[in-house]
């Protein structure tokens, strides 16, 4: 039986443009995957907090804070860190009537 069905030449070179394409896509995003990577990994630097350890804390997003935003300080503190909860998760010692919260994380 003779195939009745034919594909017209300009849809096979349009398929083989979009494989091409497709291709050097999957190229550019593995390049860009493999630069973002290295970027990350010359600024990246793991925390390694103990307990007893003096930190500051950062008040870009407390909503209690006095004043206008920008006159208020970006980080306060120091105060030591009483209990690690997590890897980035700690429980801190805060003066009286200070920040409210104990637990902060990164």
């Amino acid at each position: 039986m003779k195939n009745l069905l034919t594909i017209h030449p300009k849809a096979k070179e349009f398929h083989e443009m979009w494989k091409r394409v497709c291709e050097a896509a999957a190229t550019c995003i593995a390049e860009a995957k493999e630069y973002i990577k290295q970027r990350y990994e010359k600024t990246h630097m793991e925390l390694d907090f103990k307990e007893g350890d003096k930190v500051l804390v950062s008040t870009l997003n407390f909503n209690n804070l006095e004043g206008p935003k920008k006159m208020t300080d970006s980080l306060v503190g120091t105060f030591t860190i009483i209990k690690l909860i997590g890897k980035v998760q700690w429980s801190l010692d805060l003066h009286r009537n200070s920040l409210g919260n104990t637990q902060y994380s990164q």
